[in-house]
């Protein structure tokens, strides 16, 4: 690393951001309802509930939720960040849950619509949708496409009907593969999200889930470590899961697959063939600005002296009710104190398997360097960190131990 004192002067520990440019620009669009409340998950989503008010899939004729309010709320959203980001393009639309393919159409086509009508998007703009396999349907699918969606985030998880039953999943084996074979007919771009270290999973089982996931050819694998996060199911009701050592096994396993199999781990959980990254999260990564509209959302928004954050409120009719009477729904809007930029930089830009220029930290924090000095020696000192002074970069034990080295910069 750089020769970088680790004797602050007091103004830089204390100065604002000076930006000289602001960082690319993605939307994020929140869809809160889901068929059923997966024991895992811990993301902002509420089952759908009936004509009767009962929980309940969703149904043709009783989706259990307001489309036209929800769309109404989330064009409102926009249209109150609009004097903050106007001129600036949008490089990538992400709408995320829940499960967005869950709305009809109709109210897909009039939502992404309206966006154009508001925000200028740069030509060829990823577009992303995730779905749930137990919601595909061609017709569907291919109307989603003539909307404008070019890119489809598949929650396979796992291929195997047991492990399916067990994480609470709507679909099973078979209905996955159709739904991925659907998903390719229409859509530029497809990943596959998989899980791994599954209740009682052997190193077999998670070879299997992978060798069907390669068998489609994707241009994009998302892989995650199933873990136990609070106030969800799993916590207070744990499942048998696999050792320590036993899913450092699974995890080596998959990755020797991915990569003869030409996917390059570009992200802590992400592989793609190359020239296939997720643009949208990439930008995520390397600290880039996004709008967060819907319930429960979240976004950062750069201007040149400040950079801010904002939450909007959580609950779907709390978040309408706000929108339609308040005019907004945030719950929080903050400028990041100087102090914080290191860590919240650092805490996204180590999952990066390259890393990013080390130039990049001032570009999008607006401080020099010197302000993470301590940080970035101890870092390397202990061999989390790449010693190779342009570069900002994890080394294999830094990602093996991500939460320790992202830590440091606290």
């Amino acid at each position: 690393m750089p020769n970088l004192t680790n004797t602050l002067p007091l103004s830089l520990l204390t100065q604002e951001p000076q930006l000289k440019a602001l960082p690319p620009l993605a939307l994020y669009i929140h869809f809160p309802w889901c068929e059923k409340k997966c024991p895992y998950c811990d993301f902002n989503s509420h089952q759908v509930k009936d004509v009767n008010g009962k929980g309940s899939a969703a149904t043709k004729n009783a989706p259990g939720f307001d489309e036209p309010r929800y769309i109404k709320a989330l064009i409102a959203d926009l249209e109150t960040e609009l004097p903050r980001i106007w001129g600036r393009q949008v490089h990538s639309i992400f709408i995320g849950g829940g499960t967005p393919s869950l709305l009809s159409p109709e109210g897909m086509n009039d939502l992404l619509s309206a966006v154009r009508a508001r925000i200028h998007l740069e030509p060829n703009c990823e577009i992303t949708m995730e779905a749930n396999p137990g919601s595909v349907e061609s017709e569907k699918f291919a109307a989603f496409a003539k909307s404008g969606i070019n890119r489809v985030s598949l929650g396979i998880q796992s291929f195997q009907d047991k492990q399916l039953k067990a994480l609470g999943r709507i679909h099973n084996g078979d209905e996955a593969k159709r739904a991925i074979a659907i998903a390719m007919e229409h859509f530029k771009s497809v990943n596959i999200d998989l899980m791994y270290g599954l209740p009682n999973q052997s190193l077999e089982a998670a070879k299997a889930d992978i060798e069907a996931a390669l068998a489609f050819k994707t241009p994009h694998l998302s892989l995650y470590n199933l873990t136990l996060e609070p106030n969800t199911y799993f916590a207070s009701f744990p499942p048998k899961l696999p050792s320590e050592d036993e899913i450092d096994a699974i995890f080596e396993q998959n990755l020797s697959l991915l990569n003869t199999a030409g996917y390059q781990r570009y992200e802590v959980s992400a592989y793609a063939k190359k020239g296939q990254e997720c643009k949208h999260n990439l930008n995520y990564w390397r600290f880039g600005d996004y709008i967060g509209i819907g319930a429960g959302a979240h976004g950062k928004i750069s201007l040149p002296d400040q950079i801010t954050r904002q939450v909007r409120e959580r609950h779907p009719e709390t978040y309408m009710q706000a929108i339609e009477t308040a005019g907004n729904a945030l719950i929080e809007a903050r400028a990041i104190p100087a102090k914080d930029l290191p860590f919240e930089f650092m805490l996204n830009v180590l999952r990066l398997t390259d890393g990013v220029e080390a130039a990049t930290f001032s570009e999008r924090t607006g401080l020099p360097i010197h302000v993470m000095a301590k940080g970035l020696e101890e870092a390397s000192k202990k061999g989390l960190l790449d010693t190779n002074p342009i570069r900002l970069k994890a080394t294999e034990q830094g990602l093996r131990y991500l939460n320790n080295l992202q830590e440091i910069f606290l």
